[in-house]
């Protein structure tokens, strides 16, 4: 089983098992049987609300809950003899601290911990044991449950990611992995993906919540015209300053440059900032280039975190190394059996409006050297056929095919009425013939799935000069498609990249050959990557999923399922 160290960004990744068994559990030695604290957990589980919490309401939780202290006979299970248990104490430690996780603490009570722990010890009223001990047993499941597979189900947001397989039986997770622990926040810590990406992400999120603290200068001015290399400029000495806070320019220079005019190491260091900010790095201080300057480090922190919340989404384990897909990035990776980055390419993704490739995953089986191209029904519905009425002869034109469902041609020329009418009313289809102008290109790698959305070449090579390319109906187009092909097929020797090059300038149209194994592919939105030298590159949200997955989580518990 492949479990990947180095894995997207989204880029956008030890591995657990998605649950633990269920065996007889050995109850821990300080088991209350305060007939008062049992009713009293017994009626806030069978609730599924404890008002003195911050987010009241855990009736998403209340069977957990349930379970949990079912076992025990509704016993306490964090407090003994007025005082929390050393596991309580350190599990309360791990909570106030899950804002370094990418977490809020707010939400596991973090702040509250102290002054409960103080009410706690000066009483004996078994009630306010049983709320003690009630509010640790929902934190922490939540906490585990949020820090495992995140807070919102992906599929909320009709991402086709399950992360049902990974969900923990949280009783049993509490009862075998906390309740007795020497070392709560070790055992805490083995939920997290396993992912070097992730581990990574969260560096990029400490340090960037250190960078928060220092002083603000202000956002730099934006000239009426863009600023070019050796001209002047009033803030070039608060852009160095904001360059060497953010990592693009060293100390000895930023100390340096204490002049009005933008040159030398100042250059460079823009032309660094643009690269890690998915701009073209041609130096010049224009609008966006200084709007992403100008951008607040809130803002910075909270895609860092939002990313975090979907490194929780992407499976463990892989039965091969996966090829991945990060679509505000434009960018797809194939991991090796090592969990390195064997391959990687430039991508075009689908248009922001109506087209917008889906966030997924399914397995790749097939390569296709020169394709036809199957028009799906709704650009035919939209595009095609009012094409058709426009010219009839638009089919010849543009070397398409009118075929039936089955595939078997109809006409390649002028379309008549009784073509078109079926055409309109679906009962006919349209694809491209193969060849070097085909909307696929030469290739193209498929993994079946119901969005019709497969990796392919593209005639239109132009466009992966463009530092922004959301630019296809929602299929993803890879420049170095032969290379992607050959790496596919590399455990067949005879797909040498010749021959695959080979194959799709003369090789027989339509050609399919089958993968050995096939290999998931996933297609995921990080607008925060940190490399392997820990350099954070941050990505416009393309498609508004960071702002639909932020207006999520700021509603609280319970989230969507």
């Amino acid at each position: 089983m492949f479990t990947p160290k180095t894995f997207l960004p989204v880029v956008l990744f030890a591995a657990l098992c998605a649950g633990f068994k269920s065996s007889a559990p050995q109850l821990p030695s300080n088991v209350s049987n305060s007939l008062s604290a049992r009713s009293a957990l017994r009626n806030i589980a069978s609730s599924g609300r404890l008002s003195e919490l911050r987010w009241p309401d855990f009736s998403d939780y209340r069977t957990h809950v349930m379970n949990f202290y079912a076992v025990t006979d509704y016993g306490l299970v964090w407090v003994h003899d007025n005082q929390p248990t050393r596991e309580a104490q350190e599990a309360v430690q791990v909570l106030s601290q899950a804002d370094r996780k990418g977490l809020k603490a707010e939400d596991y009570d973090g702040p509250r911990w102290s002054e409960r722990i103080a009410s706690l010890q000066k009483s004996s009223l078994p009630e306010e044991q049983a709320h003690f001990d009630a509010a640790l047993t929902v934190c922490l499941m939540r906490y585990v449950s949020d820090l495992h597979i995140g807070k919102v189900n992906p599929r909320h947001f009709k991402f086709n990611l399950d992360v049902g397989p990974k969900k923990y039986d949280l009783p049993s997770f509490l009862r075998e992995k906390l309740i007795n622990s020497s070392n709560v926040q070790a055992e805490l810590e083995q939920v997290e993906p396993p992912f070097a990406g992730y581990r990574r992400t969260q560096e990029a999120l400490q340090h960037y919540l250190d960078l928060m603290a220092q002083k603000d200068e202000g956002p730099l001015s934006i000239p009426a015209k863009a600023v070019e290399a050796g001209a002047e400029y009033t803030d070039a000495s608060r852009l160095a300053r904001r360059l060497q806070l953010l990592g693009d320019l060293s100390s000895a220079d930023a100390d340096s440059e204490n002049t009005a005019r933008y040159a030398g190491a100042l250059v460079t260091a823009v032309k660094h900032f643009q690269e890690r900010h998915g701009l073209a790095p041609d130096g010049r201080l224009g609008v966006e280039t200084l709007k992403q300057l100008n951008t607040p480090l809130t803002f910075r922190v909270e895609q860092l975190r939002l990313t975090l919340e979907r490194w929780r989404w992407v499976p463990y384990e892989f039965k091969q190394p996966p090829i991945v897909v990060n679509i505000p990035e434009f960018r797809l990776r194939a991991y090796d059996s090592t969990g390195s980055v064997g391959f990687e390419s430039n991508v075009i993704v689908g248009k922001s409006y109506r087209h917008q490739t889906p966030v997924f995953e399914r397995e790749m089986k097939f390569v296709v050297f020169r394709p036809y191209w199957n028009v799906p029904p709704s650009i035919q519905r939209s595009e095609i056929v009012p094409a058709i009425k426009k010219d009839r002869d638009y089919i010849a034109k543009k070397n398409y095919e009118v075929v039936t469902t089955h595939g078997a041609l109809v006409t390649s020329g002028s379309i008549n009425d009784d073509v078109l009418q079926q055409l309109s009313g679906g009962r006919l289809s349209v694809r491209q013939k193969p060849g070097p102008s085909n909307a696929l290109g030469l290739v193209k790698l498929m993994f079946p799935n119901e969005y019709n959305v497969y990796l392919h070449s593209t005639p239109t090579q132009g466009l992966f000069s463009q530092s922004r390319r959301d630019f296809s109906h929602g299929c993803i187009r890879v420049e170095k498609a032969a290379e992607l092909a050959a790496w596919v097929l590399r455990d067949k020797p005879e797909w040498t990249l010749d021959r695959v090059r080979t194959t799709m300038q003369d090789g027989k149209d339509n050609q399919q050959i089958n993968l050995t194994t096939p290999r998931p592919v996933l297609i995921l939105y990080g607008t925060a990557v940190v490399d392997n030298l820990g350099q954070v590159h941050f990505f416009n949200d393309i498609y508004g999923h960071d702002a639909a997955l932020e207006k999520a989580l700021a509603r609280g518990y319970p989230y969507p399922s």
